[in-house]
């Protein structure tokens, strides 16, 4: 790690309350499996942290969510934990704590611009946060998940009507599951010049939307729709 390296990581372990200074797992955090594949495998990765993160952070927001929506109910609350914990707000998170200054990356991660990619940048801040409650307890990453969150928290639901369907659902399909929606095309009909287009969404191996269309986008679009609308009850 160079020296730059040292004083941001010291920097960023400050910032999340570490007396002691960074700490050899929250360094783990912030290593991306690219630079580990480069020392031979032998340098820790934060893979398995971010799982650990994952959870913590699922469980802080869902009870900061019950507490802060006391009428909210489970469809509602669901879909704003999912607004709340997508990809794009852990990598905002992680950028206003200077997490992309101190990743450590391999050369083709770091060619290509991996301190500003968002799936990466998310990935460490979950890590970050497994970390935390490994050296210092569930209140300490408890404390950070609130500094972040508490604006967005309070604010409550946003307003999904005017996003688009298909990135409500990634995300939440990204929060609940872990992956990206599948859009399948079932079926085509019709002449030319007026085609037909049936679109399948699955999502953890289930069928969850169906829309038709006469582009494959706008079937896309309407199966997003009715997965979001199955899937939330929104």
């Amino acid at each position: 790690m160079a020296e730059g390296d040292r004083a941001g990581i010291a920097a960023l372990a400050e910032a999340l309350g570490y007396a002691e200074g960074a700490t050899p797992l929250l360094r783990q955090a912030v290593t991306h499996k690219s630079y580990a594949n480069e020392q031979n495998g032998n340098a820790p990765y934060n893979e398995r942290l971010e799982f650990l993160g994952d959870a913590v952070l699922g469980l802080v927001v869902a009870e900061a969510l019950m507490r802060a929506h006391p009428g909210l109910e489970e469809g509602k609350l669901s879909r704003l934990r999912a607004s709340l914990v997508n990809a794009r707000s852990l990598a905002d998170a992680a950028r206003a704590r200077g997490v992309g200054g101190v990743l450590c990356l391999g050369k083709g991660e770091e060619r290509t611009g991996g301190r500003e990619k968002d799936s990466l940048l998310a990935d460490a801040y979950e890590a970050m946060l497994g970390a935390i409650y490994l050296d210092r307890g569930l209140e300490a990453a408890r404390a950070v998940v609130h500094a972040d969150f508490d604006a967005r928290i309070a604010a409550g639901e946003p307003a999904v009507a005017h996003r688009d369907h298909k990135t409500a659902l990634q995300e939440l399909a990204q929060a609940r599951y872990g992956e990206a929606p599948d859009y399948r095309l079932v079926d085509e009909s019709g002449p030319d010049h007026d085609k037909q287009f049936s679109v399948e969404t699955w999502i953890d191996g289930a069928c969850v939307g169906r829309g038709q269309g006469r582009s494959k986008k706008q079937a896309e679009r309407r199966a997003a729709r009715e997965a979001w609308r199955a899937l939330t009850g929104g």
